[in-house]
């Protein structure tokens, strides 16, 4: 388990410091994350033909609470995937990875304007 998702379990209070959002905020959207991760993955998962048996495959390195918690710090800080993926225990293509793959999902359950920060700060870095 990382190292902020500790903390953030142990003070709960220092939530909203952290990751721009109250302790209960963080574990409904972790809940509604979860879920349509769940619908995504059998979606993605009932379009495929399959030769050999589901189930094969490295499994992530971070649970899914960890990694919509490095999303959010993402989106909180806009720190770097370099500094996110040793943060989180990974590297800095898993924490992009991760990044790329949770926004959409992540897209329909935060307010926008997180969303749109981001989308900002990308176009004037261009």
């Amino acid at each position: 388990m990382s190292d902020i998702l500790n903390y953030i379990e142990e003070n709960p209070k220092e939530t909203k410091r952290l990751i721009g959002m109250g302790y209960e905020q963080l574990q409904q959207l972790i809940y509604n994350a979860e879920q349509l991760h769940h619908k995504q993955q059998a979606l993605l998962e009932s379009k495929k033909v399959r030769i050999i048996a589901g189930g094969g495959g490295r499994k992530s390195k971070l649970s899914i609470k960890e990694q919509i918690i490095l999303i959010l710090v993402y989106l909180r800080h806009l720190t770097t995937f370099q500094l996110l993926g040793i943060q989180f225990g990974g590297s800095e293509s898993t924490a992009n990875d991760t990044f790329n793959y949770w926004l959409p999902l992540l897209r329909e359950l935060l307010p926008s304007s997180l969303i749109e920060q981001v989308k900002k700060k990308n176009q004037t870095m261009k």
